[in-house]
């Protein structure tokens, strides 16, 4: 799996009918209608996000890596 940065996962994220709830210093908090997670994603300029906090991400998500 590719790691990807943290500005690519929160616009794939939208694609996917999450929403941008709130932004907390350099973390956007997205919510989805009918579902209780919350997943917050770190914008740290273009850096890829750490492989293991990806894939936490995109399990929370419902993600797959044909998705990314």
């Amino acid at each position: 799996m590719k790691p990807v940065s943290g500005k690519k996962f929160a616009k794939i994220l939208e694609n996917h009918g999450w929403i941008l709830s709130r932004i907390q210093s350099s973390h956007h908090i997205y919510c989805k209608e009918g579902s209780v997670a919350r997943i917050s994603v770190p914008i740290h300029s273009n850096k890829p996000m750490k492989i293991g906090l990806q894939k936490h991400l995109m399990k929370i998500a419902e993600l797959t890596e044909k998705d990314i």
